[in-house]
C-alpha cells in the first residue's frame, strides 16, 4: 500500500490525497441503467452513453484493488413493499411504467430484483460495503456517513452514474460533510452529453466549489508511480 501522499493532476487544481484515507465510491453501476434491454433503455435512452463507463471503471477498481484500499459501492432502490418510495417520485415523469412496476429485469428499482443489482464487471467482492439508498444521494437515509467515519475516510473518489443527478448529488452531500472529493469524468456518465458537460463543471466550479474533477489514467498513473 502506498505510505505517501499523492499529487493527481485536477481541475481546478492538483488533487492531494493519502490512499489509506480515500475511498473509491462506485455510484448506481446498476443493470437496469446500462445494460441493454433494462429499464433505462427501456425509457428511450442511450445506454452506450453509460456503458462508455464500464472499462475505465473496471480498470481503476483493478488499481484500487491491488493496494488494498476501501472500496463502496451503492445501489438506489426500494423495499419491496414500497414504503420509502415518496409518492411524488413514483409518480414523476408520468411514465407508463412506475418504480415497483414489472420491467425487463423484474420490479423497477426494487431491491433483490435482478435489474437493482450492480452490473457483473464491477460486482462487489466480499467485505466491500454496498450502501442501498432510497435516493439520489448516497447519504440520505442510508449509513454511509458512519461506515466512513469507522473507517477513517476523509477524502473520495466518486464514479458511477449519471453525472447530473445521483453522482452530483452524492458529492454535494460528501462536501457538506467534510469529505474532499474527486471525480474521474470517464468514470461518470450520463444519457444525455450536454449533462455530462455541465454535471462536471458545476463539481468544478469558483475554484473546486464541490471538489476536483480529473481522469481515471491520472490517478492510476499517481498510484503507480
Amino acid at each position: 500500500m502506498p505510505e505517501k501522499t499523492i499529487s493527481v493532476d485536477a481541475e481546478p487544481y492538483s488533487f492531494e490525497f493519502d490512499p489509506e484515507t480515500c475511498a473509491l465510491l462506485i455510484i448506481d453501476m446498476q443493470r437496469d441503467f446500462l445494460e441493454p434491454g433494462g429499464f433505462g433503455e427501456m425509457l428511450g435512452n442511450d445506454v452506450s452513453q453509460l456503458r462508455r463507463t464500464i472499462e475505465p471503471n473496471k480498470k481503476l477498481l483493478a488499481a484500487w484493488r491491488s493496494l488494498g484500499l476501501k472500496v463502496i459501492h451503492t445501489r438506489e432502490g426500494h423495499r419491496p413493499d414500497l414504503a420509502d418510495l415518496p409518492p411524488a417520485k413514483k409518480i414523476r415523469g408520468r411514465s407508463a411504467t412506475c418504480i415497483g412496476d414489472a420491467g425487463p429485469m423484474g420490479r423497477i428499482l426494487v431491491r433483490g430484483e435482478a435489474g437493482h443489482d450492480i452490473i457483473p464487471e464491477l460486482y462487489p467482492l466480499p467485505g466491500e460495503p454496498v450502501i442501498d439508498k432510497p435516493g439520489k444521494g448516497a447519504f440520505f437515509a442510508t449509513d454511509l456517513h458512519a461506515i466512513l467515519q469507522n473507517l477513517g475516510v476523509k477524502q473520495l473518489i466518486v464514479t458511477g452514474v449519471t453525472t447530473e443527478v445521483c453522482v452530483n448529488t452524492t458529492v454535494r452531500e460528501a462536501n457538506d460533510r467534510g469529505y474532499d472529493c474527486i471525480v474521474p469524468e470517464d468514470c461518470v456518465g450520463s444519457y444525455f452529453p450536454e449533462f455530462q458537460a455541465m454535471g462536471l463543471k458545476m463539481i468544478k466550479a469558483q475554484g473546486g466549489i464541490f471538489g476536483w474533477v480529473s481522469d481515471s489514467t491520472k490517478i492510476i498513473a499517481a498510484m503507480t508511480a
